[in-house]
């Protein structure tokens, strides 16, 4: 143990002798009825009576009283023990709250045991010091930011909850925590984690680093795939589990049809590795449930759901002349349900939400139907773009970056032999662009998701090309979304996306849990011109969409909401984390006992109780006669009552 103020060790040096000198020098004298003072000499010794520097006697008031003074003394001189934890006056605590943090090999989970420890930091800052308190896991919070109020840090620490969105990507938080160590000297970063994120590795601190641990186990096996594809006798079934533990395991899973229990399978799962499940299913069947029985560390991914989209069509509406290219690649497309409009001046009776896409081919039609638009070769301006000539042989420069458009896709062996020059407005990024003008873009405007292909397939070499079906996937789950069997299944925080239009009255949601969510008294669900979008998805389950046009039910769509994250399946806790530092280390641990522990509230509070004591000894008679005098007055009360 170390004292951070020893010189108030002084102020016991200085007042214990006074108090005991003042017992010394104290005048004593006991009141005695005696019947004669002859036999009562030393009564009537008055000098002897009041010589000073008498014999000290034992009493219990100059024990209290020197007690509390070396109680006072010792808060005053603030001891404190080492301890693993912070030494700066400016702390940043970064607290991961993914999904792994729901583990429950620590009682009662490591997120609560991450929220005691964040706690435990705070109270090590010392007088006068500031925290930061940030939350990762999905998207990064500041809770806090650069406060001395203990009270509103511990409320924002115990306001934290686990959040299955995202994953544990420390770069933004780390990011920020650099921004503010450099502002603020004796800065401090605690990371508290279990170890599974994602840290920057060109990003240096410049402040000490230290990550506290959670969690003690790697136990965990996890449905890792479950999905519904139709079949010719109806629809099939994959499941898989995953053991991410270091030991091997025998688990069951069992699978629920639309509730009701299907079969059960037992499984044997060596460390890493996996095991498949493939069964048919009748066809009618709208929902399954997959569940592994207990056994593990983390629950949250021993559930999993797969809907099914039997039946379930994207009508496309294509606007030209006919393009054999392109219908075939849609007619390869699942799910996909074309119909060909060759005149341009057709009237669109159809909702957005009933045909959410229209192809336009080479052609400008007078009146834009509702719902996204995918322009290609557009002969002439629109009020989205503008086409001010042509391009001869354009090379095709894709963009870098992770573009959706482009996912799996190459086009460096593409050619192209005359494209229209477009000019875009700022509502469109640039997917791939040319020499002269951009060949292909996307974005939004008025609600809608627009695509515009610069050139007619007849003038390249595309339509031969693997890149193409691909390509043509790719954009219409791009203005197509939340159709197709791909998008039922949805990552926690991927937002529900439907098209509409003006004619739909009501949007709603039905939740897992049963509760309804409505876009005519909630705000959770947000019209976006010719969409609308619900994002309020962390929760793990079955989410039903349904559109009503003229208060009648138009379209019902159901979403799976799973975790399938390996990176949070995987939990066995990391000894040390990869974090640069401008002292020059290169990891961040909790190796050195640096915490301070100190211990003076303690002390002044059991001086407090030696206080309280210490009065009660010396009202010891007044008390005494108090309680007599109620006495006495109870059984006056009592005799009076008895006549």
């Amino acid at each position: 143990m170390s004292l951070l103020a020893p010189m108030a060790l002084i102020g016991a040096a200085l007042i214990g002798p006074i108090i005991i000198a003042m017992y010394l020098l104290k005048l004593r004298r006991e009141e005695r009825t005696v019947s004669s003072t002859f036999l009562w000499q030393r009564m009537v010794r008055d000098v002897e009576a009041n010589a000073p520097w008498q014999k000290l006697r034992r009493n219990i008031l100059l024990l209290l009283q020197l007690l509390l003074l070396i109680l006072l003394v010792l808060a005053l001189a603030r001891p404190f023990f080492l301890t693993q934890g912070i030494a700066g006056r400016n702390l940043i605590v970064i607290i991961d709250r993914s999904a792994s943090m729901g583990a429950v090999d620590v009682a009662p989970n490591r997120l609560e045991a991450a929220r005691a420890e964040a706690l435990r930091l705070i109270e090590q800052l010392p007088d006068g010091g500031q925290a930061t308190i940030i939350a990762t896991g999905g998207q990064m919070e500041v809770l806090v930011a650069s406060t001395t109020d203990q009270r509103e840090l511990r409320n924002a620490i115990n306001g934290i909850t686990l959040r299955n969105s995202g994953d544990s990507d420390l770069t933004q938080a780390l990011t920020l925590a650099a921004a503010l160590a450099a502002r603020e000297e004796q800065s401090e970063v605690a990371i508290i984690s279990d170890g599974n994120v994602t840290v920057p590795e060109d990003l240096t601190v410049p402040a000490t680093v230290r990550y506290f641990p959670i969690g003690r186990s790697d136990n965990n096996v996890a449905i890792s795939a479950l999905a519904l594809q139709p079949a010719a006798a109806g629809q099939t079934l994959f499941a898989q589990a995953t053991n991410y533990g270091g030991a091997s395991v025998t688990r069951r899973m069992d699978i629920y049809l639309d509730g009701a229990l299907f079969n059960a399978y037992n499984l044997s799962l060596d460390p890493g590795r996996e095991q498949s499940i493939i069964v048919d299913i009748p066809p009618q069947v709208q929902v399954v449930e997959a569940r592994l029985n207990e056994g593990d560390a983390l629950p949250t991914d021993d559930r999993a759901w797969a809907v099914s989209r039997v039946g379930d069509q994207t009508n496309v509406r294509v606007i030209g002349p006919g393009n054999r290219f392109l219908e075939t690649g849609l007619a390869l497309l699942p799910g996909v349900q074309m119909t060909l409009v060759p005149t341009t001046t057709a009237t669109f009776t159809q909702t957005a939400a009933q045909v959410p896409l229209t192809i336009i081919d080479g052609v400008t039609p007078t009146t834009l139907p509702p719902g996204n638009l995918f322009f290609i070769a557009p002969p002439q301006s629109t009020a989205y773009f503008s086409v001010t000539g042509t391009l001869e042989f354009p090379a095709m420069r894709p963009v870098f970056g992770d573009e959706p458009l482009l996912r799996s896709v190459s086009v460096s062996e593409v050619s192209v032999l005359k494209a229209a020059r477009i000019v875009p407005g700022n509502w469109a990024r640039i997917v791939i662009d040319s020499d002269g003008a951009p060949l292909l873009v996307a974005g939004e405007r008025d609600g809608r998701r627009i695509v515009v292909l610069a050139f007619d397939l007849h003038q390249s070499d595309l339509p031969l090309q693997v890149a193409f079906p691909l390509l043509l996937s790719n954009i219409v789950s791009y203005l197509s979304p939340g159709t197709g069997a791909q998008a039922a299944q949805l990552v926690p925080g991927q937002p529900l996306v439907v098209p509409i239009d003006d004619a739909v009255s009501e949007v709603r949601v039905i939740r897992p849990d049963g509760r309804q969510v409505s876009s005519r008294n909630s705000d959770r669900i947000q019209i976006l011109g010719n969409q609308a979008v619900y994002d309020d998805t962390g929760e793990l389950g079955v989410y039903t969409l349904e559109v009503y046009h003229n208060n009648q039910l138009e379209l019902r769509q159901r979403y799976a909401v799973n975790l399938f994250t390996a990176g949070e399946s995987q939990i066995k806790p990391q000894e040390r984390l990869a974090v640069t530092q401008t002292s020059g280390l290169q990891t961040a641990a909790m190796r050195e006992r640096v915490g301070r522990q100190e211990i003076w509230r303690w002390l002044a509070a059991l001086a407090l109780l030696v206080l309280v004591v210490e009065w009660l000894v010396y009202q010891r008679n007044g008390i005494t006669y108090l309680r007599e005098r109620w006495r006495q007055r109870s059984r006056a009360k009592g005799s009076a009552s008895a006549r």
